[in-house]
């Protein structure tokens, strides 16, 4: 049984990268008993045009490599070939091992795209590859690492500017593709020569940008998804910053560079959106006439179709937003001579918002407030213990008067002045129900 297609473990799992099992029916290459029809993985597209007849058995296929490398092959033996099936290809020397993408008339479409003319000499399809054959493969790329590792301290004694970012071995082992970056033209007919005698194998050295590097290496974007370069993408078209400005989007270089340090590709994906959106908006350099002052063009919302104006020409003041067909209609005015009275037809006077804070959970301050409890009124007769806050809060009681000597309570005696003693608050009656008892009783 072949191990890369049944794996029994993880580590047998994780090595397989041109696994194309189907885990429903236990099918090697495309299935057709489950709901699984082709494998799903980046750089595959949909062969729509599957089902159409007439398909010829000799005719080009896709095949694809390590990450991003695509070729187109012929296959004169007319192999059975499906979506999926791993196979060995024609190579310069040797063969190479990958694993087919693409089949039938969608691949003259393909071939179009990368600029390929259907009458120019196409390397061959071999065979599907044996087991003898993946072995071989996965012997070879459990090198990479180790050879890139020691390829980039090559370069550096050599004081090459070059950085060696991945290194791809041939199916067959008999050659390796090393990939590099470099801002200058570098001679490295020496540091061939070095590898060659170091690794062994026949050395193919090419040159990549910063956008072709991250798509080799993988990663996760600001947007919490796979990169586009190294999971859909196989073209890399290049981005201005005329993009940002069409977006009307802040020119901060953290924000808009990738992890590539390049401008994000995905700037382009909308320009052409907002492009068409910019004619329905009008112009910046005109400005709005009312009665009171003039409005100068501050901030557009490009896809809401809306406008702020400011009666300032470099800061925001007095701001008001209208929708660009208002925009319109009092540009229309002012060639004719006429003031608007104020840029929004209709007074927000009256009108009911659709929104509004009741309760004041968006207040930032909201639970700053100190919240007064209110005091319930006591009940003459009712005695109440105080709570443990209400005694702390309560003042010292007042230090009694010293006792007066025999002498001084005599001479208060002689003169009338003893004082009466000072009622308890238990003992007040409120004055409410005194009044009511003094008040005499009505007979009919």
């Amino acid at each position: 049984m072949n191990p890369l297609f049944f794996p029994n473990n993880m580590e047998e799992k994780e090595r397989g990268v041109f696994s194309s099992g189907c885990p429903g029916c236990r099918r090697r290459g495309a299935c057709a008993g489950c709901s699984r029809r082709e494998p799903r993985g980046k750089l595959f597209a949909t062969d729509w045009l599957a089902d159409l007849p007439g398909i010829d058995p000799k005719g080009v296929v896709e095949v694809m490599f390590k990450n991003t490398r695509v070729g187109f092959y012929s296959n004169p033996s007319a192999l059975p070939l499906k979506i999926g099936d791993i196979v060995a290809v024609e190579a310069s020397p040797g063969h190479d091992i990958g694993r087919v993408t693409m089949i039938g008339p969608l691949v003259a479409m393909q071939m179009k795209k990368a600029g390929i003319k259907p009458a120019s000499e196409l390397k061959k399809v071999f065979r599907i590859a044996r087991q003898s054959d993946i072995d071989k493969f996965e012997e070879a790329r459990a090198k990479e690492h180790s050879t890139m590792i020691k390829a980039r301290s090559i370069a550096e004694e050599l004081g090459l500017a070059m950085k060696i970012g991945d290194v791809e071995y041939q199916g067959d082992g008999g050659k390796a593709i090393f990939y590099y970056i470099a801002d200058e033209r570098v001679d490295f007919r020496k540091l061939i020569r070095v590898l060659a005698d170091t690794f062994k194998v026949r050395i193919e050295m090419k040159q990549i940008g910063a956008r072709q590097e991250a798509g080799r290496i993988g990663g996760i974007g600001p947007c919490g998804r796979p990169l586009c370069c190294s999971s859909w993408m196989s073209k890399f078209v290049s981005v201005g910053t005329g993009s940002a400005r069409l977006q009307d989007l802040s020119m901060n270089p953290q924000k808009l560079a990738g992890q590539c340090a390049k401008l994000k590709c995905c700037l382009n994906f909308e320009v052409d959106a907002y492009a068409e959106a910019q004619k329905q908006l009008p112009p910046k350099d005109v400005t709005l006439e009312t009665k009171d002052c003039t409005y100068f063009y501050f901030k557009p919302d490009i896809l809401a179709r809306t406008i702020a104006y400011s009666t300032d020409k470099n800061i925001p003041a007095n701001l008001v937003t209208i929708p660009a067909s208002r925009a319109f209609e009092i540009i229309a005015l002012n060639k004719q001579g006429i003031k608007v009275d104020s840029l929004n037809p209709e007074s927000t006077d009256g009108q009911v918002s659709e929104y509004g804070d009741i309760i004041g959970q968006d207040s930032l301050t909201r639970f700053d407030k100190n919240r007064k409890k209110k005091k319930k009124k006591k009940k003459p007769g009712d005695v109440q213990e105080a709570l443990p806050q209400e005694r702390s809060q309560k003042k010292p009681p007042m230090p009694k008067p010293a006792r007066p000597s025999n002498d001084s309570r005599g001479e208060a005696e002689r003169h009338g002045a003893d004082r009466q003693p000072s009622r308890q608050p238990q003992d007040r009656v409120p004055r409410t129900k005194k009044r009511n008892k003094q008040k005499p009783r009505q007979e009919n």
